[in-house]
């Protein structure tokens, strides 16, 4: 059984996307689907049954998948074995993370690792930062830059990176929107009923902004559920409605200059931002590699 197949297998196993795991593999959807059927043919069995909407794990497929973590994860011992007596760590390593993280924290961060590992090759994803811990805990990338749950999974381990306030931004420029948030000086003086809001669909922020209108007994004017902080500056500059996000994305964002910060919500928990990994992988060579660099550039905490 070829480890690539399984390699290609597993991903897809978590994705249940043939789209999003071609993507991310760097495959062709017909070279993810040639390997799939390479398995499929060789077990004589459906290991994803598939209709235009939705693809499922059949109960081989399930099998199957405990055996390709198993049998992946002792490869990675074997390779950690290996590798030990060397230090010329090669293979690849998959890193996720938002568009704003990938500016903010990885250039020095992949310059240095760059120049000690050049032999490692770096697959980068980027996506909505609220997808970043379920993918590590899936296994779909070794290591995230994420925001720190209130909770994190005893199975996560956790970097931090660097603190960032939310902040809740509106239009600069003259439209409805504007004229809605002109002069407020305090939350008092928001009609909620009347002003719209961009809601993120998922994650750490639509969590926070949920509770703080749950506490006040608030219920807002939604515009739309968004998705990803970029998107939700880009809308807000554009006069859909207010947004609340890091200020760390709006500090890196093009539109910065066409938006105000309101004085609202200021009392919201900063976000502490970092990498995570998965507890048991911490021996993978090329993680701890990886999480050492970042270590040693020290706390960026503010």
């Amino acid at each position: 059984m070829d480890m690539r197949d399984l390699r290609y297998f597993l991903h897809l196993s978590n994705s249940l996307h043939f789209a999003r795991s071609s993507r991310e593999l760097h495959i062709s959807p017909s070279g993810l689907t040639r390997s799939i059927q390479r398995l499929e043919q060789e077990l004589d069995v459906e290991l994803f049954e598939r209709d235009n909407r939705t693809v499922t794990l059949t109960k081989a497929g399930s099998l199957l998948r405990e055996y390709a973590i198993k049998t992946l994860e002792s490869l990675s011992r074997l390779r950690s074995s290996i590798q030990e007596q060397s230090t010329d760590l090669r293979g690849q390593l998959s890193l996720f993370c938002s568009v704003t993280a990938s500016y903010s924290f990885l250039h020095d961060l992949l310059d240095r690792f760059r120049k000690s590992y050049p032999h490692i090759e770096l697959q980068l994803h980027t996506g909505d930062s609220a997808e970043a811990l379920v993918r590590v805990s899936n296994e779909m990338d070794d290591v995230v830059i994420a925001a720190l749950p209130p909770r994190l999974s005893d199975k996560l381990v956790f970097l931090p990176l660097a603190r960032s306030a939310l902040v809740c931004v509106g239009p600069a420029a003259d439209c409805p929107v504007q004229q809605l948030i002109k002069g407020i000086a305090t939350e008092s003086d928001i009609d909620w009923k009347t002003l719209p809001v961009l809601m993120p669909e998922t994650g750490l922020t639509r969590t926070r902004v949920v509770e703080w209108f749950s506490r006040r007994g608030i219920s807002p004017l939604i515009y739309a559920q968004v998705r990803g902080h970029e998107a939700m500056v880009s809308m807000a500059s554009l006069g859909c409605g207010i947004a609340i996000v890091p200020k760390l994305v709006l500090d890196n964002s093009p539109m910065r200059d066409k938006l105000l910060i309101l004085p609202v919500m200021t009392e919201l928990e900063p976000f502490v931002i970092g990498l995570c990994a998965i507890k048991r992988k911490m021996s993978d060579p090329l993680i701890s590699a990886f999480w050492s660099e970042a270590e040693a550039s020290g706390p960026l905490i503010q």
